[in-house]
C-alpha cells in the first residue's frame, strides 16, 4: 500500500457513487426539487426498490440528504455545490466523449437551441415567450423569470394561448430531457417559431442565471 492510499480511497467514494447511470439520473431529478422515494421512482421511471437502494449509496457519499415530515422522507441534493459539480462533470464528459455527444444527438435530435446567454439577454423582450413544459410541481419549485407553465401533456390543447407572432423558447428539466424538443416539434408543426433552451432548467440555474419560485 502506498502512503496516500487512504486519501485516494476516500476520493474514490465519490467516483463509485457516480459510476451508475441510474444514480446519475436520480441526481438530475433531485436537482430540480426534493422528492419522496415513491415520487422519485415515478419521475425517474425506475423501480421503487432499486430507487431506494441507489439513494442509500448516494447518501453514503454525501451527495444526497433527506428530511422527515411525518411518516414521509424527502430526499434532495446535499447542497448547491453538488449541483455545480454535476454541471461541470457533465460538461467535461461531453467535451471528452464522442460517444456521449452521439448519444445526446440520437436522443434529442439536431434542433438548434437557444443558449442561456442568449436568452438572458432577451428576458425583457416582449417578442420572446418562455414556456416551461415540465410538470406543474417542478415549475412551482423553480422556473425561469416570466416563464409560462404549460406542461407537455396540456400543450396540444393550449396552443391557442400562445402568441403566433412571438418566438417561443421551450424548456424542460436538464440537458438530456427530451420533452422540450418534443414540444418544439409540435409547436413548429402548428406554425409557431420555436426553439428549445440548451441545457434546460438545470443548465440555466447552474449558470447562476436568475430564477423564481
Amino acid at each position: 500500500m502506498f502512503p496516500e492510499e487512504p486519501i485516494y480511497a476516500q476520493l474514490a467514494r465519490v467516483g463509485k457513487a457516480l459510476a451508475s447511470p441510474v444514480r446519475l439520473r436520480l441526481l438530475d431529478v433531485l436537482d430540480q426539487r426534493e422528492h419522496t422515494v415513491e415520487e422519485l421512482a415515478q419521475a425517474a421511471e425506475i423501480p421503487l426498490k432499486n430507487t431506494s437502494a441507489q439513494l442509500q449509496q448516494l447518501r453514503a457519499a454525501h451527495l444526497v440528504a433527506s428530511r422527515r415530515e411525518g411518516t414521509r422522507v424527502y430526499y434532495r441534493l446535499a447542497g448547491e455545490e453538488v449541483s455545480r459539480f454535476l454541471g461541470l462533470f457533465q460538461a467535461f464528459a461531453h467535451g471528452r466523449l464522442a460517444d456521449l455527444r452521439a448519444a445526446v444527438r440520437a436522443r434529442l435530435g439536431s434542433l438548434e437551441g437557444v443558449t442561456a446567454d442568449e436568452l438572458a439577454a432577451r428576458l425583457s423582450d416582449p417578442g420572446t415567450v418562455i414556456v416551461d413544459v415540465r410538470p406543474a410541481a417542478d415549475y412551482a419549485a423553480g422556473h425561469l423569470p416570466g416563464a409560462v407553465s404549460v406542461p407537455m401533456k396540456e400543450l396540444p390543447a393550449r396552443l391557442a394561448e400562445l402568441p403566433a407572432d412571438a418566438e417561443i423558447v421551450a424548456y424542460c428539466g436538464g440537458p438530456y430531457c427530451v420533452v422540450s424538443p418534443e414540444a418544439v416539434r409540435l409547436l413548429r408543426e402548428h406554425g409557431y417559431h420555436a426553439r428549445p433552451l440548451d441545457g434546460g432548467f438545470l443548465g440555466w440555474r447552474r449558470g447562476d442565471n436568475p430564477w423564481e419560485q
